[in-house]
């Protein structure tokens, strides 16, 4: 991932989750592969002070189970990074949150922060994917299925160009 793309994904997380620490790298892919059902959906980020953050996009209602999935993927990267980590969980703006902030005890460093995006989180949802068919990374089942609901949830006015895109992105790369 370029300096440009890393500064995106900075300003986004100060402005959505208010952290400024700078990016300092995407890590690699094989830091997502963890322990039983925890296994990050998105990227994972190192801060300049070490510590990583996984970012998620959550296109459901949070509720109790999808809280739960978050606090197994956080203490399976401590345990394999043994650093301190954010799971930080972009919602769209028409997500509920079902759940209540509370605290977690666990012996592992943690923070999960979610946020409801006043941006239009299609937007930011496609661009993700987008970026991830450039790189040439593959799009995983959950991808798929998010792309194909993106003329379906965005602002009517959209659907049209989120249909095109998701066609686009299909038919270039799974067809």
């Amino acid at each position: 991932m370029n300096e440009i793309n890393l500064k995106a994904y900075a300003k986004m997380f100060q402005e959505t989750f208010n952290d400024s620490r700078k990016i300092a790298f995407l890590t690699p892919e094989h830091l997502k592969k963890l322990d039983g059902n925890a296994t990050p959906r998105r990227d994972i980020f190192m801060t300049e002070d070490g510590e990583f953050i996984d970012f998620e996009i959550q296109y459901e209602d949070v509720d109790v189970a999808e809280l739960v999935k978050y606090i197994e993927i956080a203490e399976n990267l401590y345990e394999k990074l043994q650093k301190p980590i954010s799971i930080y969980v972009l919602c769209p703006k028409n997500s509920r949150l079902l759940v209540k902030e509370c605290p977690i005890k666990s012996d592992a460093d943690f923070k999960i922060r979610i946020a409801c995006s006043h941006q239009d989180p299609c937007h930011m949802i496609l661009n993700h994917i987008k970026h991830k068919t450039r790189k040439n990374i593959s799009l995983d089942h959950e991808d798929i299925q998010i792309l194909h609901m993106l003329p379906v949830n965005c602002a009517k006015k959209d659907r049209h160009y989120f249909r095109m895109e998701t066609l686009r992105i299909i038919n270039e790369n799974y067809l």
